[in-house]
């Protein structure tokens, strides 16, 4: 019997599941799995998960004490929240979970530390060990620093919004474990300013990651290279081989439902004989590359954003739930405050430059395909966003 292109992709790079709904992941069976705010709020609002976030916004409320601002209560539980969720997914997937740092705290080393050493006080007081969780930051130059000071004490780091190569080779310095390229975030550049379509071979994420792979396996870093935020199969395909991808659940359904033959793109005994200028990142030159690489500095820019905008919704979620835990309100319109803080124009529709979190939530939350979400899809989304049908 063929194998399908998810079966020959596990054979040559490790599969992450890019998603918070845990039944996703159970379907998929993959090594990783990655979460963030926005994967949170979409998951936070399926039924099956209010325990999850009842259990974490009670438990926050006690531990706080009496007279609690409710804010210090909200940061809190969103923190538990990460690790509860983490957590349950680590009950499913052998490997390691990733789980994010706040966005508003991009530019700021020392509060990043704080926050991660925070997050895996809590993983070990749940009885996690710190080789199975990744702290997910920032590849701003402060959170590559903070990275670097948390890696020397055995707390492992994903850099995550990365566009740029300058921003790869810090990471690789400061000894990261793993980075994330964002492969589709790259395309969307490309496409907006030169109006082009891409084939998946000269598609500008892929070739960016390749890149950067290459350079890796020339140099021999140790940092792991995991590709994400992808639009499509191709892209998948094209970076066969690479450490790891991490993939919604629409794109693993689509590939266990392809069959082929998937040859292997990246290697790293390739890379190793490759002709490549080995370049020393200071913060001068960080600098100086990030401002002469308008893509990469858009959309670094937009990440952060993206990722902030995402916590602010998880929190009025959060906050809602608290008052209904309280008896002094309801919940039943968070959908449409989540919809209004996403749609910035007003025009009725949340596009994928106003979502700017997760892809995998737009991709879910998007019905229709048509690159833009209504309140309807949105209602409708965040109670099955990840409900997929069964494949194969």
């Amino acid at each position: 019997m063929a194998k399908n292109l998810l079966e020959q992709l596990r054979e040559m790079t490790v599969v992450v599941a890019d998603t918070g709904d845990i039944q996703a992941i159970a379907k998929y069976t993959p090594r990783d799995a990655t979460t963030n705010p926005s994967l949170i709020t979409a998951a936070a609002q399926m039924p099956e998960y209010q325990e999850i976030v009842d259990e974490t916004l009670r438990q926050a409320k006690l531990d706080a004490g009496s007279g609690a601002a409710d804010e210090q209560i909200l940061s809190t539980a969103f923190d538990r929240l990460a690790v509860s969720f983490g957590k349950r997914i680590l009950e499913i997937v052998p490997g390691r979970v990733s789980t994010e740092v706040d966005a508003r705290l991009s530019y700021d080393t020392e509060a990043t530390v704080q926050k991660a050493r925070f997050l895996i006080s809590e993983y070990e007081k749940a009885g996690v060990t710190r080789e199975h969780v990744l702290i997910k930051i920032a590849s701003t130059w402060e959170g590559i620093k903070a990275a670097e000071i948390l890696e020397k004490e055995e707390i492992h780091c994903n850099l995550t919004l990365l566009f740029g190569l300058h921003q790869a080779i810090a990471c690789a310095d400061a000894k990261a474990t793993l980075i994330s390229p964002f492969v589709g975030r790259i395309l969307d550049w490309y496409k907006a300013e030169t109006g082009k379509d891409y084939a998946p071979h000269e598609d500008p994420g892929v070739l960016s990651v390749t890149h950067i792979y290459n350079y890796y396996k020339k140099f021999g870093y140790t940092t792991e290279v995991m590709g994400a935020s992808f639009r499509n199969i191709g892209e998948i395909t094209e970076l066969a081989g690479c450490d790891l991808l991490t993939i919604s659940p629409s794109l693993l359904g689509e590939l266990k439902a392809t069959e082929g033959e998937l040859p292997r793109k990246l290697d790293p005994d390739k890379a190793a004989s490759m002709e490549i200028e080995r370049l020393t990142i200071d913060k001068e030159t960080f600098d100086k590359m990030h401002a002469a690489d308008p893509m990469a500095s858009q959309k670094l820019d937009e990440g952060i954003t993206g990722f902030t905008k995402a916590l602010v919704a998880l929190e009025k979620l959060l906050s809602k739930r608290l008052l209904a835990l309280d008896g002094e309100a309801t919940i039943n319109h968070a959908a449409e405050d989540i919809f209004q803080t996403y749609d910035l124009d007003g025009d009725g529709f949340i596009t994928r430059e106003e979502w700017m979190g997760s892809d995998a939530v737009f991709d879910a939350l998007d019905a229709n395909k048509d690159g833009k979400i209504t309140a309807d899809e949105l209602g409708a989304g965040l109670g099955a966003a990840f409900h997929l049908a069964e494949v194969g």
